[in-house]
């Protein structure tokens, strides 16, 4: 796909109002009356245990790289907070990024960093991805598994059923941050590994794309912006190969290593 065509891919306008509709619900949180900061920690727990646990825990390190393994129960328990982080289903999200990592910054990379900022930050996803139609190659493993088919067709369901939940238990300053707000930074903080880390930072290996190593989406991304690191040794379960760069998301493996439930862990192997 050069530069030219990918300006030409038609409008998923689905994803255009869903996107624009959920960041206007995110502006509600200015309002007095969805303020307190129940509902702020809300957000900010939901956040680790949707965007860390989920996104970057699960459905990253263990599924899409097999950095390491766990028993099925916690794997499924990880990929289903992984489903409400609302990126998509779950197998639908593997089969892009391992296409990425194969292609990452060509021109048949779908958040290709060569066409700006913004089309990696966002852009592409608001226009049809011609990487969909290869997500089965990159998915034998889990394609045909009942439970991640059964959150790939209705994680906007089980989103809607939190969202009930927390109405419930908190009303509106709960929908607000633990819905809207939530979702936001976790998107925001997601696609900043696309964007951001492969434009600011440093390199510390070389790599055949532009991936570098950013101190501060790895702070905003629980570890997932040494992302130099990352691409040069893609198996490694640690992501924060010096010891000052912080990988939340290593120190959470470790914990699941010391208490049984995290085997096999592959590491870097650095001179």
């Amino acid at each position: 796909m050069t530069t030219a065509t990918y300006k030409n891919l038609p409008i998923d306008w689905a994803v255009v109002i869903f996107m624009t509709a959920i960041h206007i619900g995110a502006l509600f949180a200015f309002l007095p009356s969805n303020f307190n900061w129940t509902a702020v920690a809300l957000a900010l727990f939901l956040h680790w245990v949707t965007g860390g646990l989920g996104i970057t825990l699960g459905w990253h390190r263990l599924v899409t790289h097999r950095s390491f393994q766990t028993p099925k129960w916690l794997e499924y328990v990880l990929v289903f907070c992984g489903t409400l982080s609302m990126q998509g289903g779950p197998i639908w999200w593997v089969g892009l990024h391992r296409h990425h990592h194969l292609y990452s910054d060509q021109d048949n990379d779908h958040h290709d960093s060569n066409k700006g900022f913004w089309w990696s930050h966002m852009g592409w996803m608001l226009r049809d991805v011609p990487a969909e139609k290869e997500v089965g190659k990159f998915t034998k493993d889990i394609e045909n598994d009942p439970i991640y088919q059964f959150f790939d067709n209705y994680f906007l369901w089980l989103q809607v059923g939190l969202a009930i939940a927390l109405y419930l238990i908190g009303s509106w300053p709960f929908v607000v941050w633990g819905i809207f707000v939530r979702l936001v930074a976790v998107y925001h903080c997601t696609w900043l590994v696309n964007s951001a880390t492969h434009k600011f930072g440093y390199r510390t290996y070389e790599s055949s794309d532009k991936s570098t190593n950013c101190w501060w989406v790895a702070l905003l991304a629980y570890g997932e912006g040494w992302h130099n690191n990352h691409h040069a040794f893609q198996y490694s379960a640690r992501h924060g190969l010096k010891w000052w760069e912080i990988d939340m998301t290593w120190m959470m493996i470790r914990v699941l290593q010391m208490l049984g439930l995290a085997t096999k862990i592959k590491l870097a192997e650095t001179k």
